[in-house]
């Protein structure tokens, strides 16, 4: 009864009028892959929902993935055989995780960036088998004799006739869950941000933003060129789709895989971050008041878009990234030493025409 702990799907639109033997006979080119997903976690809810389904829908027949539930420990032993065998770094072991021919694609980020160019290529070359993954083949055998067995097919389907699995996005107490000691830190660095964003408006600091003083605009230099260096190492991990040496607190690997590591869909975050560091650091060089109103209008850019990524992190993404609230602390110390108390002088205000 191996099988019976595992959902395993089939997800095939048309699974249920064309068997897989027929297909087999007759030829056709098909792609098969293993997705090994757990129902709590909300990156397997938006590649399942988002990516995968839609992609059964097109194709029909000629894709088929089979979903292994790695919540209990039949799913787990079969997780672990697939990473021995593909030799999937420690750092790379999440969920969701596709296994397709040789490839291994993991997170809501690189699964719907590279699961479809894959299957097309996959058919153009006449399609591709099952992944080779020990113990796969005796789980799916198992499954078909429950089955015959009279067993009820939500605890055990067959691989001809089942779907993926239904998904439910989890709540926002399952989402912190996951990383209570990087998200609870990701939960106060947000407070902080919200409470010196008000506290900069209620107080009227927005309203002097052009100190001249030494020592406050050589330490606005530093933490520019340290965020930039944060931001871009960030932007590296991102493009080179390489793993981050993340530290003991958070799961920033986990935050690089997810859809939110780009800007819709295209710009990867870091780059994001490089690029409004480098405005800061331009502005604060040319040292004109109307530079430093530009300098002010930056930070204020990023502090909001730091707010954003920080709630997506403990609430959404149930991960938090080191690399990421540091930056997003380096973002409020800004906020801070670009606004500036209201007992500076009046004049240090820039006129604008």
């Amino acid at each position: 009864m191996l099988f019976a702990l595992i959902r395993i799907g089939l997800a095939l639109s048309l699974a249920w009028s064309i068997p897989a033997k027929a297909r087999a006979q007759s030829n056709e080119p098909a792609v098969c892959a293993v997705l090994f997903y757990s129902p709590t976690c909300p990156h397997c809810h938006d590649v399942i929902q988002n990516t995968l389904l839609p992609l059964t829908e097109t194709y029909g027949g000629a894709l088929q993935i089979l979903a292994v539930d790695v919540s209990n420990q039949a799913g787990q032993d079969l997780f672990n055989a697939a990473l021995h065998r593909f030799a999937v770094p420690e750092e790379r072991t999440g969920v969701p995780m596709l296994f397709v021919g040789e490839r291994v694609l993991v997170g809501s980020g690189e699964i719907p960036d590279q699961f479809p160019a894959l299957v097309e290529a996959h058919l153009s070359r006449g399609g591709v088998g099952c992944p080779e993954i020990p113990g796969l083949a005796a789980s799916m055998a198992a499954s078909s004799e429950t089955t015959s067995e009279g067993a009820s097919t939500t605890d055990a389907a067959p691989a001809e006739s089942a779907s993926l699995p239904e998904t439910t996005a989890p709540g926002i107490a399952t989402a912190m869950a996951q990383d209570p000691v990087g998200n609870g830190l990701a939960l106060v660095v947000l407070v902080a941000m919200l409470i010196s964003g008000a506290w900069v408006v209620v107080t009227r600091r927005y309203l002097h933003y052009a100190a001249e003083t030494p020592a406050r605009e050589r330490t606005i230099l530093v933490l520019c060129l340290i965020g930039m260096a944060v931001a871009a190492y960030l932007a590296y991990v991102e493009t080179a789709q390489v793993p981050a040496m993340c530290g003991p607190v958070g799961d920033c690997n986990t935050v690089q895989q997810s859809a939110y590591a780009r800007l819709f869909g295209i710009l990867p975050v870091g780059w994001l971050g490089v690029i409004g560091y480098f405005g800061i650091l331009g502005a604060s060089l040319v040292a004109t008041p109307r530079a430093r109103l530009i300098r002010f209008g930056l930070v204020v850019a990023g502090l909001l878009f730091s707010i954003y990524l920080t709630f997506l992190e403990p609430f959404v993404i149930g991960a938090s990234c080191a690399w990421c609230l540091t930056s997003a602390v380096i973002m409020t110390v800004l906020l801070w030493l670009t606004a500036v108390p209201p007992s500076t002088p009046r004049r240090s205000r820039p006129q604008v025409a």
